[in-house]
């Protein structure tokens, strides 16, 4: 059977024609919008889904901020809906992106450590002493292998900015 030029004309490309078995029904786009506005229940709906490139754009928004509205929500439904199949690895995008960003927190402060010592212009065990901590201690900080309190952030400022100005002084 042959269909006249008109039929075919009035024929959708995208409708069935009668008779012909429909084409399986793809799932609705993506949200469009960044991930970040997304709600909870569109990031539900995402892991739930095996779109590949919809998960990614959700580990890139956890990536940009591990601590974020996106990386809250997955937690979120992480915590409280039936496993997915990609439920552990993005439990593993959450552990490994926030030691990462712990590390990469912790290098920055020992830089700021490390120039607070050198506009000091002290010895690392003579500045150590003056803030009351010992110098492995300090070392420690300096090393980035762990961070110090915010008060004593505060004290090795004050420490450096003394020294700093009294060197200052004497070159004058």
């Amino acid at each position: 059977m042959t269909l006249s030029t008109d039929a075919r004309s009035d024929a959708s490309p995208n409708r069935p024609r009668s008779g012909a078995p429909s084409a399986p029904r793809r799932p609705p786009p993506a949200d469009k919008r960044p991930v970040e506005f997304w709600p909870t229940s569109s990031i539900r709906a995402a892991l739930e889904t095996d779109d590949l490139t919809t998960w990614q754009r959700i580990v890139t928004a956890i990536k940009r901020d591990p601590y974020g509205r996106t990386a809250r929500q997955v937690e979120e439904v992480l915590e409280t809906a039936r496993p997915y199949g990609v439920s552990k690895a993005m439990a593993e995008v959450l552990t490994r992106t926030r030691a990462h960003l712990e590390d990469n927190e912790r290098a920055e402060v020992a830089r700021h450590v490390h120039m607070l010592l050198d506009r000091s212009g002290l010895a690392q065990q003579e500045f150590a002493s003056r803030i009351g901590i010992p110098p492995d201690e300090f070392a420690s900080f300096l090393h980035g292998a762990v961070s110090p309190s915010a008060s004593l952030m505060i004290r090795m400022r004050r420490l450096s900015d003394r020294f700093a100005k009294m060197r200052a002084e004497r070159t004058d």
